[in-house]
């Protein structure tokens, strides 16, 4: 057998694999999406449980349940403010939202109840048809929106969001 044979094999199959890596990365520039300051669509990939890029309510009820359980340190069923700080800290898609925003009762702490049911900010900003899904389509809009002067990014008023 020829000794420069697996040399000669590792060596095309390393061109072949070099070729192939660089086409997907050119095509994966093609297809990522805009880069966006917006909080809400950066971490919007996280709860995207079957990661279809399709974004429903029933995947952020199931995101914001297991981040109500990771907060709740002491098992009561509440989160108070301490254990909300943690949330903020440790995911970045909570790092601004106000906890007044879940705190229907005002007590000064959230249910888990309050905490789940309150609908996602990203899903009542973005969710144009009401179908509680955000779609690839409705995703590229709100980037393109938040660019336009005026728009949701752009140098308009803009309502402070709970987040």
């Amino acid at each position: 057998m020829n000794k420069g044979l697996p040399i000669a094999v590792m060596l095309v199959l390393a061109g072949c694999c070099d070729s192939a890596l660089a086409q997907d990365r050119r095509s994966a520039k093609k297809a990522s999406p805009r880069p966006t300051n917006d909080i809400l669509l950066v971490s919007a990939p996280t709860w995207d449980a079957n990661h279809d890029g399709t974004y429903t309510c029933d995947e952020w009820k199931q995101y914001v349940a297991r981040v109500f359980t990771m907060g709740d340190r002491n098992r009561d069923g509440y989160l108070d403010s301490n254990e909300f700080k943690t949330i903020q800290q440790a995911d970045k898609a909570f790092a601004s939202a106000d906890p007044a925003y879940f705190d229907e009762k005002n007590d000064g702490r959230v249910s888990r109840k309050e905490f789940v049911d309150k609908p996602s900010p990203f899903l009542v900003r973005l969710d144009k048809n009401g179908d509680c899904r955000v779609t690839a389509a409705e995703m590229s809009a709100a980037r393109g929106s938040e660019r336009q002067p005026g728009g949701k990014g752009g140098q308009g008023k803009r309502k402070r969001s709970p987040f």
